[in-house]
């Protein structure tokens, strides 16, 4: 191993520790491997020219604002709380 390819391993790493959690969710929901679901959205930006990116970012927020979407009245604590 080169230290190109460590840089490689640990870029991966930190990308799939780091990201939204999107290709994992949906690897979860349709029982296939995650990988399997990185590569259909490296593929798919070939062909759409880039729209997956943008359709990517708009499921980020869904799940990372489910809750809230899910229940928008919900009583909150304080003002301050978003």
């Amino acid at each position: 191993m080169g230290p190109s390819s460590k840089m490689i391993d640990s870029i991966k790493t930190y990308f799939e520790r780091q990201a939204f959690g999107v290709c994992e969710w949906w690897a979860h929901k349709l029982n296939i491997k995650t990988e399997q679901v990185r590569l259909s959205f490296i593929y798919l930006s070939f062909v759409t020219a880039g729209l997956n990116v943008v359709a990517y970012l708009v499921m980020a927020f869904i799940l990372k604002h489910k809750e809230r979407i899910k229940r928008p009245l919900a009583k909150r604590s304080t003002v301050w709380e978003l």
